[in-house]
């Protein structure tokens, strides 16, 4: 389309050279050319109004591209939030029990919900900071007058060379005429015309040719200020949402230490296990057993336990453990495989009779 638009603009430019050559051709020979052929300031005035038309049509373009991709970028940043507010991160969280995770999931619902907003506001100033200024600037009055100016500026350029041409015909009659009176009114008449079109068309090029340049001036000025507004509230979300997701890391990483911590804690808690020799395991302890202890016997793990500290002991399902002690918090201590340790005692069974075999693999 551009291309076209360029190849017709070569094609009037051709044109008004060809009507110049045939002005010339018409008013050689002739005492009063200088009424017929166009002057050098008419012709600097007609270039410069086509190039003020070519322009603001350049910058008019530019604006309805611009808004186009405003409003995809508003549809499209629409449809997001749609389907961001739809989801649910930890505001009503069932699918565990972990009072740790449910706070993490909570705190980046929040932060979630921030963002939303802060591209609900960018998405606001983008329509009505950028979009709208620049459609009514695009459907506005003064660009359409500016430019209906410019359009009667050219036909009126055509009639004035249209009479040029008339003129230059009544002079050539008038000669063979010889002096015939009314060959001299008729070439009077047409030459008064031609002076009043080209003073006509004087006046309308100037007034057309301020008007387009005011309008270009707008366009220029608004178009540059709507994209620097783009640039800043662009530059204004992104920092937003950065700040946001900062807060958002500091919370979850201090969740995680004071997770952390806790389970060190709970580690250092417990009781250190304690290897009173194997001699007892097929014996009954003598003293009377108390909360917090009881006599050997054999256990099948039923539930693998994965050790978390040092004084911990990891457990395979089918392995068989010597329980020594259990105690009342829900922990036991014993050995397999020779390792010793406290594992929860829920991980295992106990067994009343065991194979001779399995016995040699517990230690």
């Amino acid at each position: 389309m551009e291309a076209i638009r360029k190849q017709a603009s070569k094609l009037r430019e051709q044109v008004a050279k060809q009507q110049q050559a045939v002005l010339k051709q018409f008013a050689s020979g002739m005492g009063d050319s200088d009424s017929i052929v166009p002057s050098e300031v008419e012709l600097q005035q007609h270039q410069k109004l086509e190039k003020l038309y070519i322009s603001t049509r350049a910058g008019k373009h530019l604006q309805r591209d611009i808004i186009r991709g405003v409003e995809g970028y508003i549809v499209t940043g629409s449809k997001q939030l749609e389907i961001e507010s739809s989801r649910k991160y930890g505001a009503e969280n069932t699918c565990t029990s972990s009072c740790t995770l449910s706070r993490a999931a909570l705190n980046y619902s929040k932060a979630r919900g921030q963002i939303e907003k802060e591209r609900a506001e960018l998405l606001k100033v983008l329509g009505t900071q950028v979009a709208e200024p620049l459609r009514a600037m695009v459907t506005g009055a003064p660009l359409e007058n500016a430019r209906h100016l410019a359009q009667r500026y050219d036909k009126l350029r055509q009639e004035t060379e249209a009479q040029a041409i008339e003129v230059s015909r009544r002079h050539a009659k008038s000669r063979e005429s010889d002096g015939n009176p009314e060959s001299a009114l008729k070439l009077e008449a047409a030459e008064a015309k031609l002076q009043e079109l080209k003073s006509n068309m004087v006046i309308l090029g100037k007034d057309a040719a301020a008007a387009m340049s005011d309008v270009e001036c707008q366009q220029q000025k608004l178009t540059l200020q709507r994209i620097i507004t783009m640039v800043e509230a662009e530059r204004s979300y992104h920092k937003k949402v950065s700040s946001i997701l900062d807060q958002l890391e500091i919370e979850i990483l201090s969740e995680r230490k004071r997770v952390d911590d806790n389970r060190r804690a709970a580690a250092n808690s417990r009781p250190s296990p304690s290897y009173d020799g194997l001699s007892a395991v097929f014996s009954h302890q003598t003293d009377p057993p108390s909360a917090d202890s009881m006599e050997y016997f054999f256990g099948e793990v039923i539930h693998p336990y994965r050790a978390e500290s040092d004084v911990e002991l990891t457990l395979s399902y089918g392995d068989y453990v010597v329980v020594r002690k259990v105690s009342n918090n829900g922990w036991a201590e014993g050995e397999c495989q020779g390792k010793a340790g406290w594992f929860p005692f829920s991980c295992i069974e106990r067994r009343e009779q065991v194979l001779a075999s399995k016995v040699a693999v517990v230690f």
